[in-house]
């Protein structure tokens, strides 16, 4: 529903006045990408660059070194090595990084108050990611709302405030009465 049908037309002009060439962004309609998924992938991509980097590096050297043979074959067979190092090091933090994403957004859409408290919380060991859900996670989650309940958002709606305008007497026209008399007015 755009923004002017839900404040309505007065408002919403009002709104927009106010704001002047300042957009406003509506970010439940999925054109949004929120932080943490934003910081996850911006750290594997500056992770891919540095990668190649390192490999073009590597070339560089390889190619200056390919004067003798015996010491340049001894020198592909430590730089594929170490590139394969690399690659199972990179795609433990991959996997990682992945796990922690996940494991944040569904503590968010748990309702947690605290994020981090109750991630300490938990037994990570019987939790797996198994692509984007986490195995393991309901169950423990369960228990932890039944046995520390203050750690999540209570799920009843907050009542709203009734605020009335003017003069809105909320006295039985005998109690008024009453208190006329007594007071004499």
């Amino acid at each position: 529903m755009p923004l002017q049908e839900k404040l309505g037309e007065e408002l919403y002009k009002q709104v927009t006045a106010k704001l002047g060439d300042n957009k406003i962004a509506i970010v439940s309609d999925g054109n949004w990408i929120p932080k943490d998924k934003f910081d996850h992938m911006n750290t594997e991509m500056k992770t891919y660059k540095q990668q190649l980097k390192e490999r073009d590096t590597q070339l560089t050297d390889l190619q200056t070194k390919a004067a003798g043979h015996d010491e340049l074959t001894a020198q592909i067979a430590t730089l594929t090595e170490q590139n394969k190092q690399s690659a199972t090091e990179f795609q433990t933090k991959l996997e990682q990084q992945s796990y922690d994403f996940a494991l944040r957004s569904a503590l968010t859409g748990a309702k947690v108050k605290n994020s981090k408290a109750v991630e300490a919380l938990l037994n990570k060991e019987n939790i797996k990611l198994d692509g984007e859900n986490l195995l393991g996670l309901d169950d423990q989650l369960k228990a932890l709302r039944e046995s520390d309940a203050y750690l999540f958002e209570s799920e009843q709606q907050q009542q709203v405030p009734n605020f009335s305008v003017g003069n809105n007497q909320t006295q039985s026209s005998a109690e008024s009465q009453q208190w006329e008399d007594a007071f004499k007015l």
